[in-house]
């Protein structure tokens, strides 16, 4: 006879299938039996308790940036679930993959507005890549391997299971199971070769090319294929808030951050240049400012592997969907060796009236009072420019992100 095992048992062995070794979380009623079965891997998989369920989802977050491993945490229904939506929606935004694993009422319960039940999957299918309701405990394996598989594949992002309270007490068999295909999901498009070759094209003819880097490059660990990209055209770059360590702050040809509270010369710039390529970034609008004024002079190649990111804010010329690790390379393949000193120089001007006016006054202060750049020069110092940077939002954050080496 099979040996039968609960929906929550197969979870806990679900998850260590997935490689998971760590899950923040906060218990409650509806997810009780989870962390019963939680308590008997305790050695397997580290449980690390959270003071609240945002703080979980944040956790998690930071992990799986960290790590480059897929996030997880666990919490219960109602407002232990909802509890979860600020992390969810910032995952989702920022391309994190994590998954979020919900308690839920009983199924004979759902839609009675019984004891904490909340409709969680109704709640965030607009702010996650996928969100499912398992209802039997022989779903459980393959939920949990479709979840890993949709989280970390493509464009990275959340995944949320809801997990009704009777799903976790039955009784099913297990096996370990692998889910690799989506019907109807596509995670990395196809790599169109017209695209590359108009792509290459339109660099190969530009005087005035200017690179935007962002967060894809990381996440498609293409650091080196964006330098070997930007150095045989000889191409200035400028990154994103998310796309700083793509490329180191020192490379002669890193001119800084983009944006609202990025560096004079990319900002600038930008509206001079007569090629504008975007690499893994969204033209968020703390870079573009105004789409009426933003960058009109200049053709635009945009490089990423969400087509739903194509001409959402800015018209593209030519549109490069794939793999940025691969895409980068190919176009690299058909780049003729440049050098645009002249226009490389035209940075040098806004640099010298930042470094004097900006930079210098906040890493090195005349005065007796300490200043917030100089204290993240100390820090960068002290880590020899190797230190995991965690901020808060606000200006902590930009000061940060402006004076920090990478």
């Amino acid at each position: 006879m099979e040996n039968l095992i609960t929906g929550a048992e197969a979870l806990m062995r679900s998850l260590k299938h997935q490689g998971v070794e760590t899950i923040f979380g906060y218990p409650g009623g509806s997810i009780m039996p989870v962390f019963d079965a939680l308590y008997d891997h305790r050695k397997e998989l580290n449980h690390i308790l959270v003071r609240h369920e945002q703080g979980a989802t944040h956790a998690a977050q930071g992990f799986a940036r960290v790590s480059g491993e897929v996030g997880v945490c666990l919490v219960t229904s109602g407002p232990g679930a909802t509890n979860t939506i600020t992390g969810i929606a910032d995952a989702m935004i920022d391309s994190t993959p994590i998954v979020v694993i919900a308690g839920q009422v009983g199924t004979n319960f759902l839609g009675t507005d019984a004891f904490q039940e909340v409709d969680l999957v109704g709640i965030t299918q607009p702010i996650t890549k996928w969100s499912y309701q398992i209802r039997r405990a022989e779903d459980v394996a393959w939920a949990v391997a479709r979840a890993f598989y949709v989280a970390k594949s493509g464009r990275p992002g959340p995944v949320v299971l809801d997990f009704a309270k009777n799903a976790q007490v039955e009784k099913t068999g297990y096996a370990p199971t692998k889910v690799d295909y989506v019907r109807s999901y596509l995670p990395v498009p196809e790599m169109d070769p017209e695209a590359i070759r108009q792509a290459a094209e339109l660099i190969n003819g530009a005087e005035r090319p200017l690179v935007l880097v962002g967060q894809g490059v990381e996440l498609g660990a293409a650091q080196q294929e964006l330098r070997a990209f930007i150095e045989k055209a000889g191409m200035p770059a400028g990154c994103t808030l998310l796309g700083l360590s793509a490329l180191p702050t020192d490379h002669p040809l890193n001119k800084g951050m983009l944006g609202m509270h990025g560096n004079l010369g990319p900002n600038i710039n930008t509206n001079k240049c007569d090629v504008l390529i975007a690499v893994g970034m969204r033209f968020d609008d703390r870079v573009t400012g105004k789409l009426e004024t933003y960058a009109k002079q200049a053709k635009i190649i945009h490089f990423d592997i969400d087509p739903a990111e194509i001409d959402k804010n800015v018209k593209t010329d030519v549109a490069v969907l794939g793999d940025c690790k691969e895409t980068l390379a190919a176009v690299t393949q058909l780049l003729k060796p440049a050098n645009h000193q002249e226009w490389i120089d035209s940075f040098r001007q806004y640099e010298e009236v930042e470094e004097e006016k900006v930079i210098r006054p906040e890493l090195h202060p005349v005065g007796k009072a300490l200043s917030m750049g100089e204290v993240v020069r100390a820090v960068s110092e002290a880590t020899h420019n190797e230190a995991v940077l965690v901020t808060d939002v606000g200006q902590n954050q930009m000061m940060s992100a402006r004076y920090f080496k990478y």
